[in-house]
């Protein structure tokens, strides 16, 4: 059987022991907005009424998070310099 978004996230959540409040700040981190209640709902069993499919886009903006959240923020890429042989 295939893992879906739901799955990964719930794996990725156990595998790094982070709570709710971890998960949105690691959100936070790309400037992407989530409640509680709402992550609440992408870890309910699939049976449950109020469960709530997890879309590409918030597994997207969670693991570029989770990346800053372990990493740190990028570096700036400094300029190439010209150099001209003569």
């Amino acid at each position: 059987m295939p893992l879906n978004n739901n799955d990964i996230f719930k794996k990725l959540r156990v595998a790094h022991k982070l709570r709710d409040d971890d998960i949105v700040k690691i959100l936070e981190l790309v400037d992407f907005k989530v409640s509680k209640s709402e992550l609440g709902a992408f870890f309910r069993n699939e049976t449950h009424p109020k469960y709530m499919e997890c879309g590409d886009q918030i597994l997207r903006n969670f693991l570029n998070g989770l990346i800053i959240h372990l990493r740190g923020p990028m570096p700036p890429k400094k300029p190439k310099e010209n150099t001209v042989s003569k």
